[in-house]
């Protein structure tokens, strides 16, 4: 086997181990110290010592063409924190306790479909539906030989490898009744029917309008692939944990959720509140 490159880069107060378990996406693994999943196509395994970041499988020419975007590391967080924290002092807490979080650059189609899986779902079903896709559909993932047989050694499918996929097919691998959407969702993008160009560059209520015409997919999804599939940061998905803290500890934070950077101040708190539930 022939022995895997590496990188090793420093990133400041990024946290590979957060963001990548973080809801964001369901395409990563623990194990054995190391952080192990494809994305972009391509398998790679992590670790991270304080601010040292090292990717085995990418040398540095990929690592800073296709990584660094991924990882979103270019971006001022702590700046971010400051406009936040600025508009909602409430904010404080969660973001320094999430500050390593940042937003992952996903490929829209991979996000779209992650997201209508997510409907009414728990994270463990989502990561076993999405790795069956990929498993069975997804072509091998490049430098993925070290995980060749199991799902994050695949790609996440292309629409046309899904657009054949039957209803009852997509059933059985456990999409229950998001099986409907997957299959329709499928064929138009295959068909050049979602133009995801078009949605990336449109001014972001008619790019909202625009993911909302598509079967399955409501406001909070819609918000979900804007956010972490086209990088529009200032869209907030509401699901039971924010909703709750909207409610709660953040009533009225209106100006948080209308800022440029909602969806990050969204993460941070969805982060703190999950590891801290309310007694």
């Amino acid at each position: 086997m022939e022995k895997m490159p590496s990188v090793t880069a420093e990133v400041g107060t990024f946290s590979a181990a957060a963001t990548l378990t973080s809801g964001q996406c369901f395409r990563w693994t623990q194990r054995e110290g190391m952080l192990c999943g494809t994305a972009l196509g391509r398998y790679v395994e992590m670790r991270q010592e304080g601010s040292r970041l090292t990717v085995w499988g990418a040398d540095q020419e990929e690592f800073d063409r296709l990584w660094r975007g991924y990882l979103d590391l270019d971006r001022d967080y702590e700046a971010i924190r400051r406009e936040v924290t600025g508009l909602e002092p409430r904010l404080g807490e969660c973001a320094a306790y999430a500050a390593g979080v940042h937003i992952l650059s996903q490929e829209p189609w991979e996000a779209l479909c992650s997201f209508v899986i997510s409907q009414n779902n728990n994270i463990p079903r989502i990561r076993g539906i999405i790795g069956r896709l990929c498993l069975r559909y997804g072509a091998p993932a490049l430098r993925g030989e070290r995980a060749a047989d199991v799902a994050e050694g695949h790609a996440f499918p292309t629409p046309e490898a899904l657009a054949g996929v039957s209803e009852q097919t997509f059933r059985e691998l456990g999409c229950g009744y998001r099986a409907a959407y997957l299959t329709e969702l499928s064929r138009a993008a295959a068909e050049g029917r979602i133009d995801f160009e078009a949605i990336k560059k449109a001014p972001i209520d008619e790019a909202r309008k625009e993911l909302r015409l598509l079967k399955g997919v409501g406001p909070k999804v819609a918000e979900c692939v804007l956010l972490y599939g086209f990088g529009r940061l200032e869209c907030f998905p509401v699901d039971v944990w924010i909703r709750r803290a909207l409610e709660t500890e953040f009533t009225g934070g209106t100006a948080l959720i209308g800022s440029g950077f909602a969806g990050v101040a969204q993460q941070y708190i969805f982060e703190y509140i999950r590891h801290h539930p309310p007694e």
